[in-house]
């Protein structure tokens, strides 16, 4: 398939699962996993992932709504420039928010994906909450990760301690050994097994070794952060996701999210919908049958109250 310009597509599938790459306004490529048929009658689900995070995380989640008997759904999830198989930026200072809303944007036009149901993990939550300000009507719903308009400085602290800098594993095994050790007192209970899918969605194998998942440049969107500074809250962004259905889901042991963040949000929007996930942190792995449940609960709820 060729490419079709400025906001086209190309893509290219496995079955139920489809690579599509979107161009982005400056040209860049953007990549985006695609489940289930594009003409799925059930209101569609655009995943948003973290800072360092690609569409990876969303695979157990996408899988399980795309290929729902009752209501099959299309998802998207996107790799955000600089990360899983989207093309590196020779400009760092485009790993921004305004730039990265922009590229969702395009993405969301490119598809023709709107309104959708969002679930945004932690920087995904941030666009999430920015994409209800710049364009309410594309939202019918928004489920935030562990994260809120208030983020907590000691868990932007760890991030910049690890975010571009991890040590280059010599096997997978090796590199699941490395994020026991940095994520261990906040992922308590995972299993061997999934600290080592964990190190297949934060690494890839290249000709040089296992590298990570995404441009080690990305540190330095953190750099010019001053922890000493308060953090500028978020509320404006987060009070135009009050006309939507909102779920949200806090790591028992986060350190980014506290629980009076969560209260606060409730106090504003009342009929919002909270799951906290035992024995996981910064950001609960989406993962399981009773988490997926409730999320796909959720989106179903948002699907009934969306206007006829």
């Amino acid at each position: 398939m060729a490419d079709a310009g400025s906001g086209g597509a190309t893509g290219s599938g496995d079955g139920d699962a489809q690579s599509i790459f979107v161009t982005a306004s400056d040209g860049l490529n953007l990549h985006v996993r695609c489940f289930g048929p594009r003409l799925a009658p059930g209101l569609p689900v655009v995943c948003l992932p973290g800072l360092a995070r690609t569409a990876d995380d969303f695979e157990d989640l996408a899988r399980a709504l795309a290929s729902a008997p009752e209501a099959p759904r299309r998802v998207i999830a996107l790799d955000y420039r600089g990360r899983g198989l989207s093309a590196y930026d020779r400009n760092p200072q485009n790993y921004s928010l305004a730039v990265e809303l922009g590229d969702v944007l395009t993405v969301l036009t490119a598809l023709g994906v709107s309104p959708a149901v969002f679930v945004g993990t932690s920087r995904g939550g941030i666009l999430t909450m920015m994409l209800a300000s710049a364009r309410p009507t594309a939202l019918a719903g928004a489920v935030l990760n562990d994260i809120g308009p208030v983020i907590d400085p000691g868990g932007l602290v760890r991030i910049k301690s690890y975010v571009g800098k991890l040590p280059r594993p010599r096997s997978f095994e090796e590199a699941a050994d490395i994020l026991r050790r940095l994520f261990g007192q906040q992922f308590t209970r995972l299993t061997d097994a999934e600290w080592l899918a964990y190190a297949h969605r934060a690494f890839k194998a290249e000709k040089r070794g296992l590298v990570p998942t995404y441009d080690v440049q990305l540190a330095k969107t953190l750099a010019g952060i001053d922890f000493h500074r308060p953090i500028p809250p978020l509320w404006a962004e987060f009070d135009a996701l009050g006309r939507i259905p909102l779920m949200v889901l806090r790591g028992a042991n986060s350190d980014l999210l506290s629980e009076e963040t969560v209260t606060a949000m409730r106090t504003r929007h009342p009929s919002m919908e909270t799951m906290t996930v035992p024995d996981q942190g910064h950001a609960p792995i989406l993962s399981g049958g009773d988490l997926i449940g409730r999320i796909a609960k959720f989106v179903g709820a948002c699907e009934a109250k969306r206007p006829v």
